[in-house]
């Protein structure tokens, strides 16, 4: 996530894939800015898993009362709409000089690739055991959905494209007052939709909790391909229209969640002190993403995209390292915090359990997410290489 010349490059390990999909069709015009949000925003990702498997029980992230906590979590909430908005882009980018029934092939593979894995390597390095009755549909499955609608919806015309994402984003809070309970047999495919929750499967005995809902996630990935185009603009011309684009809907989310009329479940209110109206402010609702938790996401995503076209140093060369690798990555991460959860738990209490409750601090968790990071860099720039040097087809699935 993510210089002189119109496709930068920072000195940095280059892939050929860099995401769900490349940041570009090949090595010699990846989009360096491109590269270094997504590594941020994994960076980021990071510590949202810290906290997850090394904070304090018992208390709420979305308390606007614990300010620190909050704010730990909300800063967070960047990472899936600009990972999934940056996946459309990409596939726009992956696209070029290949047929549409080519790069809808490659999208159609790739998404039911990433629901797989989703199931089986990524559902194990959450839990650590071989439970087969209950899954989680999480992050990566609501990309490779997203990727399976976008292969078919590349077909359509740009403005038919353009209109899908905006009825989505723009429209599905107005669907909020539809409930899976009130659905009866068909209250499954509300949860796979639109509202979070289990899904039986078979006798019901097994079941699957659907924790990103297609909608409005679809329609993110088919916005970040109509961005596309724009990323082929000289970089300063793309660098002026993603920071004007990003702050024209920063400042509608701004004026349209004052008005508390449209675009989120929850009200923002009046609370005791100003620091906390603030938050009550900023508390949007992420599951599924109101429209207003992706205006307060993707707004900033916009214009940090366009305030790394001119990235260059050891920090962004770091970040970019991390962003062309963001599905080693993620794999990885989730294993090793997790471990050393593991770890932690059974050096502390003497009982080895795949979820210990260890309840750091929150400069502890802090520690622990810097350390993932280093232990994680030098395992990414292996993999870059590696991917680098090998050019074998399926590496682009990786």
């Amino acid at each position: 996530m993510h210089q002189e010349s119109t496709l930068q490059r920072i000195e940095a390990p280059q892939t050929p894939s860099a995401g769900p999909i490349a940041s570009g069709g090949d090595d010699s015009e990846r989009i360096v800015s491109i590269d270094v949000l997504r590594g941020l925003v994994m960076a980021v990702m990071a510590l949202d898993h810290a906290r997850d498997f090394f904070g304090a029980s018992g208390f709420n992230p979305r308390d606007v009362t614990e300010p620190a906590l909050f704010l730990t979590r909300w800063v967070t909430h960047l990472c899936a709409p600009t990972f999934i908005l940056l996946a459309g882009l990409s596939a726009f980018l992956y696209g070029r000089g290949k047929t549409t029934k080519e790069l809808s092939h490659f999208l159609l593979i790739r998404g039911l690739w990433l629901i797989l894995i989703e199931f089986t390597l990524i559902k194990f390095g959450w839990r650590f055991d071989f439970d087969l009755y209950q899954s989680t549909a999480g992050v990566i499955f609501v990309i490779g959905a997203s990727m399976i609608m976008l292969a078919a919806l590349i077909w359509l015309p740009r403005w038919a494209i353009a209109c899908v994402a905006f009825a989505m984003i723009g429209g599905h809070n107005l669907l909020d007052g539809v409930r899976a309970e009130e659905l009866g047999e068909a209250s499954w495919a509300w949860h796979v939709l639109h509202q979070p929750g289990p899904v039986p499967l078979g006798d019901g005995a097994a079941k699957f909790y659907v924790l990103y809902p297609l909608i409005p996630w679809i329609g993110v990935m088919a916005a970040g391909y109509l961005l596309g185009p724009l990323m082929q603009l000289e970089p300063g011309a793309r660098q002026r229209l993603l920071f004007r684009l990003g702050a024209a809907i920063t400042l509608a989310f701004i004026v349209l969640r004052g008005t508390n009329l449209y675009g989120d479940p929850a009200p923002w209110t009046l609370q005791e002190t100003w620091l906390s109206t603030i938050l009550s402010f900023l508390n949007c609702e992420k599951y599924p993403p109101s429209l207003l938790y992706l205006m307060m996401t993707l707004g900033p995503a916009m214009m940090l995209l366009a305030s790394f076209e001119n990235a260059r140093g050891a920090f962004a060369r770091l970040l970019a390292t991390y962003g062309q690798v963001p599905f080693f990555f993620y794999v990885v991460h989730i294993y090793l915090i997790h471990a050393c959860a593991v770890a932690t738990g059974f050096a502390l209490t003497g009982i080895l359990s795949s979820s210990p409750a260890i309840g750091l601090s929150l400069p502890g968790v802090y520690f622990i997410w810097l350390l993932v990071l280093v232990l994680l860099y030098p395992f990414c720039r292996w993999f870059a290489h590696l991917k680098q040097r090998d050019r074998e087809w399926w590496w682009s699935y990786l």
